[in-house]
C-alpha cells in the first residue's frame, strides 16, 4: 500500500481513491471520546457556547448548537441578535439562547459567560453587520485571554480573513473554510491564488501562514492541517449538497474539541492522539462524523435530504463508527 507523506507524520491510504476509514485513526477517536458514567455532573462533557444568529439567519446557530448537543455536550448556547432569538428558541427548548449580539454592552454581557464555557463555535448565522463583527472580535480576544478553544465557521471567517491577526497564532483555534472562504482567506495570506494540483499543501502553507492554526478545508476530502501535520477525511459523504452541513460539522466539533482538549489534561495513552493532538483529532472527528451524518440520511431521503434529516443520524452515525 503505498504511503503519502503529510507534514512530518506518514498517513497510509490506497493509490486510488478509497473511502476505507484507517484502523489507527478509528482508534484515536475512541480512545479520547468520554464513556458515559453515572459519576459525571451536568457540564463535565461540555459547556458549548455558539456565536452567531441574526434577524436574517436563524437557522444555522441552531443547526450548530443542536449538533453539539446530539453528539453529547450537556449544554449548548446561543449568543444571538434580539431579532434571532425568538425564532431560534421555537426550535427547541434545548437551547439556552441569550439575544445579547446586538445590545449596547454586548462585549460585557457575552465575556460574563466566557468563564462558564468550554469551547466557542463562532460564525453560524452571524451575517455582516459591522457593529456585530465588532463584538465578535472582542469576543475572540476575551477567549483568548481566557485560553479558551475556538471553532471559526462561515461569517466568522470572513472577519478573520479582513483582520488575520485577531487569530493569529492562537492553537486553540479551528478555521473550518469552504473552497471559496478558502482561497479568500489563503489569497489575503499567501499573495496568490492556491496550487491546483498541491490541495494538502495549499492547507499546510495556510495553517503556517496563519501561525499554525488548524485549518479544514472541507470539500469531497476534508484535508486538515496544523502547517506540522495534516490528516485527511476520504470517508464517502454522498453528491447532496444542502445548506447547514457546515454548521452541523461546526456544532459536533465543538464538542469533540472540548473532549479531545479533556483527554490532553488527562494524558491519554493513544500513540496516534498523542502525536496529532487534539486540533487535529477533534477536526478529523467532527468530518468522519459529518460525512458518515450525511451518507445515512441520503440512503433515507436521496435527494430530498437536508440538515434535519442528517443531524437525526448523529446518534446512529456515532455508534456505526465510535462504539
Amino acid at each position: 500500500m503505498p504511503v503519502r507523506i503529510y507534514g512530518s507524520r506518514a498517513l497510509f491510504v490506497p493509490h486510488n481513491r478509497s473511502h476505507t476509514i484507517p484502523i489507527q485513526l478509528l482508534g484515536m477517536v475512541r480512545s479520547f471520546v468520554p464513556p458515559l458514567s453515572n459519576d459525571f455532573h451536568k457540564g463535565m462533557m461540555g459547556r458549548v457556547g455558539v456565536i452567531g444568529g441574526c434577524r436574517e439567519y436563524t437557522g444555522a446557530p441552531y443547526y450548530a448548537a443542536i449538533s453539539a448537543l446530539k453528539l453529547g455536550c450537556d449544554l449548548s448556547y446561543v449568543f444571538c441578535t434580539e431579532g434571532a432569538a425568538t425564532a431560534i428558541k421555537s426550535y427547541s427548548p434545548e437551547l439556552i439562547v441569550l439575544p445579547y449580539l446586538d445590545g449596547p454592552s454586548a462585549s460585557q454581557e457575552i465575556g460574563s459567560w466566557i468563564q462558564r464555557l468550554h469551547v466557542l463555535v463562532i460564525g453560524p448565522g452571524l451575517g455582516r453587520d459591522q457593529q456585530i463583527l465588532a463584538t465578535t472580535k472582542d469576543i475572540v480576544n476575551l477567549a483568548k485571554q481566557e485560553g479558551l478553544p475556538m471553532v471559526i465557521d462561515a461569517d466568522g471567517l470572513h472577519l478573520i480573513t479582513e483582520d488575520p491577526s485577531i487569530i493569529h497564532g492562537y492553537k486553540k483555534a479551528i478555521l473550518t473554510p469552504n473552497k471559496v472562504e478558502f482561497e479568500r482567506l489563503f489569497e489575503k495570506m499567501v499573495g496568490h491564488k492556491p496550487h491546483d494540483t498541491d490541495s494538502v499543501g495549499n492547507v499546510n502553507t495556510l495553517s503556517r501562514k496563519m501561525g499554525n492554526v488548524t485549518i479544514v478545508q472541507k470539500g469531497e476530502d476534508d484535508i486538515i492541517s496544523d502547517g506540522d501535520n495534516a490528516l485527511v477525511c476520504t470517508a464517502e459523504g454522498s453528491p447532496r449538497r444542502c445548506g447547514g452541513q457546515g454548521d452541523l460539522l461546526a456544532g459536533v466539533l465543538g464538542t469533540f474539541t472540548h473532549w479531545a482538549h479533556m483527554a490532553t489534561e488527562s494524558n491519554v495513552e493513544n500513540a496516534t492522539f498523542q502525536a496529532y493532538g487534539p486540533t487535529l483529532c477533534a477536526a478529523y472527528s467532527a468530518c468522519l462524523l459529518t460525512k458518515q451524518c450525511n451518507s445515512q440520511a441520503f440512503q433515507i431521503h436521496q435527494r430530498s435530504t437536508t440538515t434535519p434529516d442528517m443531524i437525526h443520524q448523529i446518534q446512529k452515525a456515532f455508534e456505526s463508527l465510535f462504539i
